[in-house]
């Protein structure tokens, strides 16, 4: 909410490479619906991997590990057995609404329900604002240390609703890019803190919702959140600089701006990379095409259950057969045995 008070100030002095990164990311767009209207196939291959690694790398950012198979299994409707569990078939079921459903203008029941819905298995605990003040802290120094200190809960339904009103406002007037209003009103989300428990899987899935509303469609073939799982001490780095003197509206959005603008942008690349890697692979064997998925496609962490959903009518015997030989390379190595092993690429 205080990066809409006086947007003059917030949003002037934009840095020049944030213009950069802006066109970037809109010659992404372009190109995204192109290829929405040329290859539907093709990307809904994608899809379905993108939407895996989304789950269970927004979770596991907040310390929600599930293993790759197991999370496999969840993302296509399996039970769960334990709270981790319950935690990623919750968001499982959010991600899944937002991609299937027409994006609505976002509101502060939309934000509430988004949050149920992650933790409709864990008891019915979420859908409300949090009652009681809460703290961001950290252990990074070895001891408990208080990074920042949110909106109380006595302000924060305003401060949330206030936040709404004046973002949706921002962008009927269109006073800066899309996306920059987007970053200032995910950072002062999370600056609000407004529950108890996952703000930041909740600002994630806000961020999916809004892009899709806004025309960027990458989050459907890309997962973003596996982006920023993997840049993740930038992301709390950019977080802290920008949340620096919210509370007296007297701080910068750039840091976390282009910290965001450069993860989409390098989304839509990967979008790129991985179509072009599909098209090439069409005429190819067997054997090639489960190598390209694999180093080119596959996340960093994969499970031959990923291989076989993204190249089908394959035996296992050819899917190890390339697994043994880039093993041997030293591209690839196992970790796990039975149920939970897994594949990792090497850089």
């Amino acid at each position: 909410m205080k990066s809409f008070i006086d947007t003059d100030r917030t949003f002037s002095g934009q840095p020049a490479r944030l213009g950069v990164l802006l066109h970037r990311v809109d010659v992404g767009r372009g190109r995204e619906e192109l290829l929405t209207d040329q290859l539907p196939e093709l990307l809904g291959s994608l899809a379905e991997s993108a939407r895996i690694a989304s789950i269970r790398a927004s979770n596991a950012i907040e310390g929600v590990e599930v293993g790759t198979q197991r999370a496999a299994g969840l993302a296509g409707g399996g039970r769960f057995r334990n709270r981790n569990e319950r935690e990623f078939a919750g968001y499982r079921d959010a991600v899944d609404e937002l991609m299937r459903a027409r994006p609505e203008p976002i509101s502060v029941p939309l934000i509430l329900h988004l949050h149920r819905r992650v933790f409709q298995h864990v008891g019915g605990r979420g859908g409300h604002f949090k009652s009681e003040d809460n703290q961001i802290v950290s252990f990074e120094t070895g001891r408990r240390q208080v990074v920042s200190r949110p909106v109380s809960a006595r302000e924060t339904p305003f401060m949330t609703t206030e936040l709404v009103d004046r973002y949706l406002d921002a962008q009927t007037n269109a006073i800066a890019h899309p996306l920059v209003l987007l970053c200032a009103f995910v950072l002062d989300l999370l600056a609000i803190h407004p529950v108890a428990d996952g703000n930041g899987r909740l600002a994630r899935l806000t961020t999916t919702h809004e892009l899709l509303r806004l025309g960027y469609g990458v989050p459907r073939y890309v997962s973003l959140e596996q982006q920023v799982f993997e840049t993740k001490n930038g992301y709390y780095a950019a977080l802290y600089e920008s949340q620096r003197d919210w509370h007296e509206a007297e701080h910068t959005i750039w840091p976390w701006t282009q910290y965001l603008v450069t993860s989409l942008a390098e989304t839509y690349e990967r979008l790129e990379d991985r179509v072009a890697a599909q098209r090439g692979a069409r005429g190819a064997g067997k054997q090639d095409r489960v190598r390209t998925f694999i180093l080119e496609q596959a996340p960093p962490r994969f499970t031959i259950g990923d291989v076989r959903r993204v190249v089908p009518a394959t035996s296992d015997q050819t899917i190890r057969l390339v697994l043994n030989d880039l093993k041997a390379s030293g591209r690839i190595r196992p970790e796990g045995t039975g149920r939970g092993a897994c594949w990792i690429r090497v850089s």
